[in-house]
């Protein structure tokens, strides 16, 4: 039997990670596991939504990470590939690159057109329970502070097609 795969797709919001998970989850047979997601389910905790607003950024960040490396050990450990979506940092990319277990692959995605980015932004809707939609000034806010990690293993920019980044992804995978 082989590793199990571990993908890690991230990069600023309204970047395709999201589009390029599922990708990548169909591809290996994979479960994908989403920050946004993550925290969405502990919106309706009041006392979990207060403890997170007295927590720094950073701190607060790293609940949602905790939670889905958790999950992601588990799966790996019954030998299953796991896809991970979220806007991570070095110390995210650090800790999926040493699970045991699994071949990690990095995947940083950008938007090297801002009028496309923004305009990917404003027009979708994820309906996900329980989260918001952001709107292009937060984006902006997370772009200014954004610092792509270190040692991706494919960068992807969303302002060329999806069917062109899509193939570069697959590229990495194994046929399925």
């Amino acid at each position: 039997m082989t590793s199990p795969w571990l993908v890690l797709v991230t990069g600023p919001p309204g970047t395709g990670k999201s589009t390029l998970a599922e990708h990548a989850a169909d591809a290996l047979d994979a479960t994908v596991l989403g920050w946004d997601w993550v925290m969405a389910g502990l919106s309706t905790y009041g006392a979990v939504q207060e403890a997170l607003r007295g927590m720094s950024q950073v701190e607060h960040r790293g609940v949602g990470w905790s939670v889905m490396l958790s999950l992601a050990t588990a799966q790996l450990r019954c030998g299953r590939s796991v896809v991970l979506d979220g806007v991570a940092r070095d110390a995210e990319v650090a800790a999926v690159r040493s699970l045991p277990g699994a071949r990690a692959l990095v995947v940083v995605t950008s938007c090297g057109d801002l009028a496309v980015h923004r305009s990917r932004v404003e027009g979708r809707v994820r309906n996900i329970p329980g989260w918001y939609e952001l709107d292009w000034v937060e984006v902006e806010r997370v772009l200014k502070a954004w610092q792509p990690p270190a040692g991706a293993d494919l960068e992807l920019d969303a302002a060329n097609s999806l069917d062109a980044n899509l193939g570069l992804l697959a590229a990495l995978l194994p046929d399925s």
